[in-house]
């Protein structure tokens, strides 16, 4: 049923913009993400850093029960995109000398934070900053826990959709577990790192993560359709709704209490928002030019992540780079080029997309064609 839906395009680019329209190829990719079974699925590719030269695109439904369709400002949860504004502030406060790279991250958390596991098998005094923020820290993603991943996203869901946690609650799940590598040793991404991170930016400046970004990057930069609800289960409006594959069905999971996901995973945003927090971040306007040269090393990682960013290297050559996130009933991913003036932002409202080759296709498509090229 989901494959035979219609594809919907609109175009919302000035009358002054010299962008040039989207490609079919583009919304084709957006349709074989419906095709492959996403409910809808939306993109927003923006040029030159400008929102007024930008082209929106849907394919499918924003909600199943009574077809409306995916909108140009919908607000949707962002999942890991999250991280990439908690590591923009993070690498701010090491610029303003508020903090160094490579710190402990025992020496920087706030009092009464758990630090160490059973036997001291996952120790924080091991970790450092620079590994909470490339992954390389070794420290057991929470999320995987088998018991509290049962009531995240698997069939106990439903009925615990509204637990709260906090923060030092998951943290202390994840130390419970022996870390995956010794700290530094290798890539292993794990939503524990970027829930440390949160506190530490809390220690640091005084204030919760959230209150920083908000006055850091949304506030100075528009983006007022960004969010962090802490537990507050709603999504404001306008949205449609996201669906979870649960136990082989359908399930309903636009409310839920997002403590779950913290600094690691909380944000709600708009496609809009997103091109233009990763314009002003690519483009320099966020982060100092030696800050830049930190946010998108990946030796530690040999070529897989940065530190909030990831390069994306095309089927045609091309390198972008961006973020990708994914939450119940949500995915979403934005990739740039290296100076921020091409963007596209894409999302589907289902948290376990089949055709993620699709996905990878939307950026083909955006960026391969050799007029995207000469404009990048």
């Amino acid at each position: 049923m989901l494959a035979a839906l219609s594809l919907k395009a609109c175009t919302s680019t000035s009358p002054a913009s010299v962008a040039p329209p989207a490609t079919a190829a583009g919304a084709a990719a957006l349709h074989r993400l419906v095709a492959d079974g996403a409910p809808g699925a939306a993109s927003l590719v923006t040029w030159e850093g400008r929102p007024t030269s930008s082209h929106f695109t849907a394919a499918g439904v924003a909600d199943l029960r009574n077809g409306r369709k995916m909108g140009r400002l919908d607000h949707f949860r962002a999942g890991s995109l999250t991280k990439t504004l908690v590591a923009t502030v993070v690498l701010q406060l090491v610029g303003e000398g508020r903090l160094s790279l490579d710190d402990r991250a025992a020496d920087r958390l706030p009092p009464g934070v758990p630090l160490t596991g059973a036997h001291g098998a996952s120790d924080l005094h091991r970790v450092t900053v620079h590994q909470l923020l490339d992954h390389t820290s070794g420290l057991f993603n929470y999320t995987d826990d088998p018991h509290l991943a049962e009531r995240l996203y698997g069939t106990g869901f439903p009925a615990h959709r509204y637990d709260r946690y906090t923060p030092t609650e998951l943290l202390r799940i994840a130390l419970g577990h022996r870390p995956t590598a010794a700290p530094g040793a290798h890539y292993a991404y794990s939503n524990t790192n970027y829930l440390v991170l949160g506190l530490v930016i809390r220690a640091v400046t005084g204030h919760p993560y959230a209150e920083e970004l908000r006055r850091r990057i949304l506030a100075p930069f528009g983006l007022r359709g960004t969010s962090f609800p802490g537990d507050s289960p709603a999504l404001p409006a306008p949205h449609g709704r996201g669906y979870s594959r649960i136990d082989g069905r359908e399930v309903d999971s636009t409310a839920l209490d997002p403590s779950r996901a913290g600094a690691a995973g909380e944000m709600i945003t708009t496609l809009g928002d997103l091109n233009r927090f990763f314009a002003a971040l690519l483009g320099g306007r966020l982060l100092a030019p030696r800050q830049m040269s930190e946010l998108r090393g990946e030796q530690a990682t040999h070529g897989a992540y940065g530190l909030g960013v990831y390069a994306t290297r095309l089927p045609c050559g091309v390198t972008v780079w961006g973020h990708n996130g994914d939450i119940n009933g949500s995915y979403a991913q934005t990739a740039g080029t290296a100076d921020g003036r091409h963007l596209v932002s894409f999302r589907v409202n289902t948290d376990a997309p089949a055709g993620r080759a699709a996905g990878t296709a939307v950026l083909a498509a955006e960026f391969c064609a050799p007029h995207r090229n000469r404009r990048a």
